[in-house]
């Protein structure tokens, strides 16, 4: 590899919401720093299922299919 183009790649900790620490390794801090978690799968919505899952209940894909729910492409 060529000298002084690539990040380093180090060891860190990560800290999830739960409490929870691993190590992995990244390019992102210094080695052993620690990376605390705001969002992770076992607390998001997209992940658990929980509220906020249906971003569109009716919105707009009802109001296209209200618009143009008729047309069709034969003539």
């Amino acid at each position: 590899m060529k000298k002084d183009l690539h990040p380093e790649y180090h060891t860190i900790k990560i800290k999830m919401t739960d409490g929870t620490e691993f190590e992995t390794r990244s390019t992102w801090g210094k080695e052993g720093d620690l990376m605390t978690l705001e969002i992770d799968p076992s607390s998001h919505p997209a992940w658990t299922g929980g509220k906020g899952a249906m971003l569109d209940a009716g919105g707009q894909v009802a109001r296209f299919n209200k618009r143009f729910g008729g047309l069709s492409l034969k003539k």
